[in-house]
């Protein structure tokens, strides 16, 4: 079944008070049903992504405090929202034991779709205490239903990367949010005797307060010409008005896709609200699904 997926990100803590950050996923849980619900969406969602988030930078826009684990999230939002959950699993900072526990933890509660994540983009690959994600896959490729990786297409040399990380096993793919067709020159790039793994393409709201705050921008920041393209969308499409926001997001949309769908890759879609869920956000997604039916 192709997967689509909606980005649930766990509600901050008031520590140490685990009960406050537990009541705050329901409450979400039960407001993010009622506008799938008014949109007339909620059958066409299958799958939540619950992101483990780690502090990068000190320049973060949103300072990062700190979140339920996603463990709970899980536990918390299913009864609101009874879909399949996809969790992304932060590896260079655990040991072989803690990842290992972590798993177990996983597939106790019933996931079996995990994304292994590196280093923050402040560190060099293969940097941290803990496993790279290629060690993960290795691990893991044969006990998991789904391994998989992140995938940023306007990185350099990103092709390699992407295809290392299938030989070692994914057969799942996150990208980063798109703002561009440039995903689908990378997935043209990869060898085509390589695995091919589902690809969740990401697509994000953009609200107005982009303009003010500049999250979207500071989470796809990077210095290749094609992050810089797509950072200079980002910050087109934050000041526009909601129609012309909607169309600008939902033609990106259709041209991504289109491109993406020339390789040999089974897609699916991820959905984000960086800013948290709104009824703008859930008409864009809505206006996106209905081109990826009719395409």
């Amino acid at each position: 079944m192709t997967t689509i997926a909606l980005e649930f990100v766990p509600p901050d803590l008031e520590a140490p008070d685990q009960e406050a950050g537990r009541s705050r996923a329901k409450a979400t849980a039960e407001r993010v049903r009622e506008l799938l619900v008014c949109e007339g969406i909620s059958h066409r969602i299958n799958a939540l992504l619950l992101p483990g988030m780690i502090a990068e930078e000190d320049d973060r826009p949103v300072p990062l405090r700190p979140k339920l684990d996603v463990l709970d999230l899980h536990s918390q939002v299913n009864e609101a929202l009874a879909l399949e959950s996809i969790v992304t699993q932060v590896t260079a900072f655990s040991s072989h034991g803690e990842l290992e526990a972590r798993v177990r933890a996983l597939q106790a509660a019933g996931v079996e779709k995990v994304v292994f994540v590196g280093v923050p983009r402040t560190l060099e690959d293969g940097a941290g205490p803990g496993l790279p994600p290629a060690e993960a896959l290795q691990l893991y490729r044969d006990r998991l239903q789904a391994c998989g990786v992140i995938l940023i297409p306007t990185r350099e040399d990103e092709a390699a990367r992407f295809g290392a990380k299938l030989a070692a096993g994914a057969n799942l793919a996150l990208t980063q949010m798109l703002f561009s067709d440039h995903i689908g020159s990378v997935l043209r790039a990869i060898d085509s005797h390589v695995r091919a793994p589902e690809v969740l393409l990401s697509f994000a709201y953009v609200p107005k307060s982009e303009e003010r705050i500049g999250l979207v921008h500071w989470l796809i920041r990077d210095t290749s010409s094609a992050a810089r393209r797509e950072m200079e969308v980002v910050r087109e499409i934050a000041g526009l008005s909601f129609p012309a926001k909607k169309a600008a997001l939902v033609e990106i949309f259709r041209r991504t896709v289109n491109s993406a769908r020339e390789a040999s890759f089974p897609l699916g879609l991820h959905f984000e609200c960086p800013y948290d869920f709104n009824p703008y956000a859930i008409e864009v997604f809505h206006a996106m699904l209905d081109v990826w039916d009719a395409s």
